[in-house]
């Protein structure tokens, strides 16, 4: 899957380029970084560090104003974790596949919203042992972009990375960055 990902921001970035000098077609691609924001506390008797900031990047390619793809990764960072009688920590990513839908609502602000797959891994290392959870289920955001200007935007989403999961980071991510179109 990462090896996808690194496909498609490479062919998003090759279409881009191709399309420079064909003013005809109204598509390109954009790279972008955020900070990711996921709860860490949980309900099976963990007493965590809530929510922590950790770092995301993505890609993708927008066919016209309303229609494109994306990819990403976002790192969920480790978090301490007590039980009545141990400590350790959590840890975990996710990184998705999804098609994008976008609505301008004027020349500064649009609204987006995405769907797709995504893989994530948490990690859970308490008392010597370590168990993990893979998961690759749905994954789904809604944003808010403002342009700066006719290259840098800035946005800001929530995106929902599968189902719950019984120890480290919510599935439930609050994610602002900014993103440079080629």
């Amino acid at each position: 899957m990462k090896k996808l990902i690194v496909a498609l921001i490479a062919s998003a970035a090759a279409m881009s380029a191709a399309q420079a000098q064909d003013t005809t077609t109204p598509g390109h691609a954009y790279l972008g970084v955020g900070v990711a924001s996921a709860d860490h506390e949980d309900g099976n008797g963990f007493n965590s560090d809530g929510y922590k900031a950790s770092g995301k990047i993505f890609g993708g390619y927008e066919f016209n104003q309303n229609w494109g793809v994306e990819a990403g990764y976002t790192d969920f960072r480790k978090a301490d974790v007590n039980t009545a009688t141990a400590r350790g920590e959590t840890k975990g990513y996710g990184y998705y596949v999804a098609a994008k839908a976008t609505a301008p609502i004027n020349e500064k602000f649009d609204v987006y919203g995405k769907l797709g797959l995504q893989n994530s891994q948490r990690e859970l290392s308490i008392a010597g042992l370590t168990t993990k959870d893979h998961a690759t289920d749905a994954y789904g955001a809604v944003g808010v972009q403002y342009k700066v200007n006719q290259q840098v935007g800035l946005v800001a989403e929530y995106e929902r990375y599968g189902k719950s999961k019984d120890f480290g980071a919510s599935p439930n991510v609050l994610t602002v960055g900014a993103r440079y179109s080629f």
